[in-house]
């Protein structure tokens, strides 16, 4: 398995972050991102998580909630990968992948786009 410490795995996602068309991360809402070292127990091959309400789907009941939260798994990724730029690129797919949940898009459509 690739070694990278938390740390790099942090900045990596973070740098995909910033990859990300400011016109999108403007309309970007109450959306908070996370590394963690595993999945939960029952999915371990999971590379990133979305979870909260799609953009798309708030209304006016839309109002106090925490914010939606998106993980990034870093275990997981450095066994799928062989290099460092295996890493990086399969990072900003996660990344991109889980804020198009966000943005309402679906499993379905960000496979036909590359992004499964």
């Amino acid at each position: 398995m690739l070694e990278m410490t938390r740390e790099e795995f942090e900045e990596l996602v973070a740098e995909a972050l910033d990859r990300i068309p400011p016109e999108l991360t403007r309309l970007m809402d109450n959306v908070a991102v996370f590394v963690e070292d595993e999945p939960p127990a029952g999915d371990p091959d999971l590379l990133g998580l979305y979870e909260g309400t799609p953009l798309t789907e708030r209304g006016e009941w839309y109002a106090g909630v925490l914010p939606d939260r998106i993980t990034v798994y870093r275990g997981p990724t450095l066994r799928l990968c062989d290099t460092r730029e295996d890493v990086v690129a399969e990072t900003e797919v996660t990344v991109v992948h889980e804020i198009a949940h966000h943005f309402g898009i679906d499993d379905a459509r960000l496979h036909a786009l590359g992004y499964g």
